[in-house]
């Protein structure tokens, strides 16, 4: 599907709406796209990234049926095969076409790609290149989210293509954004998935981003938002600091002993004015919790002991919150057990990444009982004394 953005500037790239999965672990329910944008000057023609290799022909399809018999730079913003995997077949159909990239771009891309070094024209931060009535200047936006992503502005237009930098994962017919609570609960979900560990660099990103004058911003999935203060202060909510007066609790139970603990010590949190999430491992979304985890304060990690150590959905539950690094300032466990074993130990080394302050756990040996419930309750008023103490309840 060929979309206008402004007079001369198209995306011509794909639309996928069966991708249920990114990255073999990111499940994307509501597909997405590999936006490919066409700029057509009165001398040159460019092309800002490509698709998915397996969508190149719908991207072939666009520019045929667009009548481009000549593209005379393709500009590649990001490495990563969504954007790039189709750039060898565009410089077969187009072997006139000069690839337009930063240094350390090129050097993932003849890695990644097998592009020839004699195809690349390298660039660097506020580089521009002229079509004609239309001025392409580079911007460079390191770590959102590999070290070598850039953006392209182009000036005469004020459209910024910030390739991953703003994105969703979502197909839509639709060019431009709307339906907001949607587009919010999309856009926050890619922040939590791919930029979250990042956001120290996005905050630096952004103030690029605001130095430039700004009509559109046109990302590399989803739709382009014309109203580009809405995701850039969306942006600026979630590298906020400071976290909400929340917690997330992340189980698994085998035998209702660690559920009953979860939902006893949600409910005490509750009662203390300490607003809950709770995700059972077992079954919940990965991009859910990667969503809780941008504003929790507090990261629980519910465990039963299975073979001596800790269940292995747990594990995962705290490695992924391990590698997502999210801005919480207190972590704690709690679980039971049967005869003993290491599953506080285990657990505790795959927080070792993050920046928090780690409770004391609670472990219970079998149901919890009177005392156990005791120990609970205690935790439950631990957290909420570190919550006030750090200001997150007034």
């Amino acid at each position: 599907m060929i979309k206008k953005l402004k007079e001369g500037v198209y995306n011509v790239g794909a639309i996928d709406w069966d991708r249920t999965l990114f990255d073999e672990i990111v499940p994307t329910p509501q597909g997405t796209s590999y936006n490919a944008y066409l700029v057509i000057g009165k001398d040159k023609t460019a092309l800002i990234d490509t698709v998915e290799p397996q969508k190149f022909d719908e991207l072939k399809k666009n520019l045929e049926e667009m009548g481009i018999e000549r593209i005379d730079y393709i500009v590649s913003n990001h490495a990563e095969q969504d954007h790039s995997g189709s750039i060898p077949m565009m410089l077969d159909m187009y072997p006139e076409a000069e690839l337009i990239t930063n240094e350390k771009c090129k050097g993932f891309e003849m890695d990644l790609l097998h592009i020839p070094e004699d195809k690349f024209t390298v660039i660097k931060e506020n580089d521009e290149i002229d079509l004609g009535g239309k001025t392409l200047r580079f911007i460079m936006t390191p770590w959102v989210h590999w070290p070598e992503t850039m953006s392209t502005y182009l000036v005469e237009d004020r459209i910024l293509f910030s390739c991953d930098f703003f994105g969703s994962h979502v197909a839509t017919s639709y060019t431009f954004a709307k339906y907001y609570d949607k587009v919010y609960h999309e856009a926050k979900r890619y922040y939590a998935e791919i930029m979250m560990p990042f956001r120290n660099f996005i905050e630096k990103n952004i103030k690029k981003v605001e130095a430039l004058d700004i009509d559109m911003i046109a990302p590399s999935h989803g739709p382009v938002f014309d109203n580009p203060e809405y995701i850039i202060n969306a942006y600026k909510e979630w590298i906020d600091p400071e976290p909400l007066n929340m917690v997330l609790i992340a189980f698994v139970s085998m035998h209702e002993s660690t559920r009953k603990m979860v939902e006893f010590l949600a409910d005490e949190l509750e009662k203390r004015g300490v607003d809950v999430k709770i995700r059972n491992l077992t079954t919940a979304d990965v991009g859910e919790i990667a969503m809780d985890l941008v504003d929790v304060a507090t990261i629980i990690i519910a465990t039963p002991t299975v073979l001596a150590g800790a269940h292995p959905n747990a594990v995962y539950g705290a490695y992924l919150a391990n590698v997502l690094r999210p801005k919480a300032k207190f972590a704690g466990i709690i679980g039971s057990f049967s005869w003993g074993g290491k599953a506080v130990d285990v657990i505790k080394s795959n927080l070792s990444s993050l920046k928090v302050e780690l409770l004391e756990p609670v472990l219970l040996k079998g149901l919890p009982k009177k005392e156990g419930y005791e120990k609970l309750k205690e935790f439950a008023q631990l957290i909420y004394e570190k919550h006030k103490e750090a200001g997150l309840i007034k």
